[in-house]
């Protein structure tokens, strides 16, 4: 079986080098020798300042609203969010209390619309949580615009956007806060774990506390806090795969780019802003109808290719999220995309495979 996404499978001996280390100091968590050098090496290799790792993407996100000072006020409070994006995006806001109010997105780029934002904001509304959909750039001029003339924060979900720069410079320096996924299929992974990178430098020390419980030292504890700190064993796994990071990303553009070459033609590929450098995680495409896309999804598992109606279905569509206002294009986007096998070791041959398989359906 072909799968969707396959962990990078790192130098095992190198692993091993970093876990006898782990075992000579003992030393597994609270903020150790190897998260410590993690942190270092992903702010030079990233770009950025003020990053802070933590056990996984969606904790990520929980701590970054909190550390912002939007949940945990005992107040009503709106945030205005994609229904384009995985779930966790809307439900870390349920969680810390937030009501996640969707807004539509754009047809091309599949990122939340800013045309749209302005028209749902209301008394309540304090944060904008755009998703880089894909590792695509939401349009963050107009976003952090509309933040600014309405005292809003904003918190990119970054979570597929490693590595990815926008006119230059990091994407993850945008917004007062961005999130990083480091699940065991992202680009760059640490096994499960994730990263905030904060505009401020404050934010980060108060994030920091909470992390750990809000203890700040033996007989001291500052703040509220809860347990969200990355081991030494997953940032072992991390500085590895950083270390091989080069050879990871040619292999997937490579990929990206024979998949781009078979099928951008016939299907709808998801349209980047000028003066992107793209990762090349995730390869969607949009079929023409539901019927087709569901269709071709089900041809492929037959013969051993799992592909996913990623994202599927539109957030605003789930009674959990509570009752919200249909969002058309996100709808119609969702109801039509599916992401097809993306990783470091896929062959030509399954590739095309795929590819023939996608071809002689579409001629059907």
């Amino acid at each position: 079986m072909i799968q969707l996404a396959k962990p990078y499978l790192p130098n095992r001996e190198k692993l091993a080098r970093y876990i006898d280390g782990i075992y000579e100091r003992a030393w597994f968590t609270n903020n150790g020798q190897l998260v410590q050098e993690l942190t270092k090496r992903l702010e030079s290799h990233l770009g950025v300042d003020n990053l802070l790792l933590v056990a996984n993407g969606t904790l990520a996100l929980q701590i970054a609203y909190r550390a912002l000072g939007i949940s945990g006020q005992g107040k009503y409070t709106e945030a205005i969010t994609t229904p384009f994006t995985f779930i966790a995006t809307a439900s870390s806001l349920k969680w810390e209390g937030i009501d996640p109010v969707f807004s539509d997105i754009d047809p091309s780029t599949w990122c939340l619309d800013p045309k749209k934002i302005e028209t749902l904001l209301t008394e309540q509304t304090r944060l904008i949580v755009p998703t880089h959909v894909f590792g695509n750039a939401c349009d963050v001029q107009a976003i952090d615009r509309i933040a600014s003339e309405h005292n809003l924060k904003v918190i990119y979900d970054a979570s597929h956007a490693f590595g990815v720069k926008y006119k230059g410079e990091s994407l993850l320096n945008y917004g007062d806060a961005a999130t990083l996924s480091f699940h065991a299929t992202k680009l760059f992974h640490t096994g499960e774990g994730g990263a905030i990178i904060f505009k401020h430098k404050e934010d980060l020390e108060r994030a920091k506390k909470m992390i750990n419980f809000g203890i700040t030292g033996p007989e001291r504890i500052e703040e509220l806090g809860i347990n969200a700190k990355m081991s030494e064993l997953q940032a072992a796994m991390g500085l590895c795969v950083l270390d091989e990071m080069e050879e990871n990303l040619k292999s997937r553009s490579a990929v990206w780019h024979r998949y781009e070459q078979a099928l951008s033609q016939t299907l709808q590929l998801q349209a980047k802003p000028e003066g992107l450098e793209y990762n090349y995680s995730y390869f969607p495409v949009v079929f023409n109808s539901e019927e087709q896309a569901v269709r071709v999804a089900a041809i492929l598992k037959e013969n051993g290719v799992l592909a996913r109606r990623y994202f599927h279905p539109s957030l605003e569509s789930l009674e959990c999220l509570g009752a919200t206002i249909d969002q058309p294009v996100s709808q119609d986007v969702a109801s039509r995309i599916l992401c097809l096998p993306i990783f470091d070791k896929l062959s030509l041959h399954d590739q095309q495979s795929i590819n023939n398989l996608i071809k002689t359906e579409l001629k059907a």
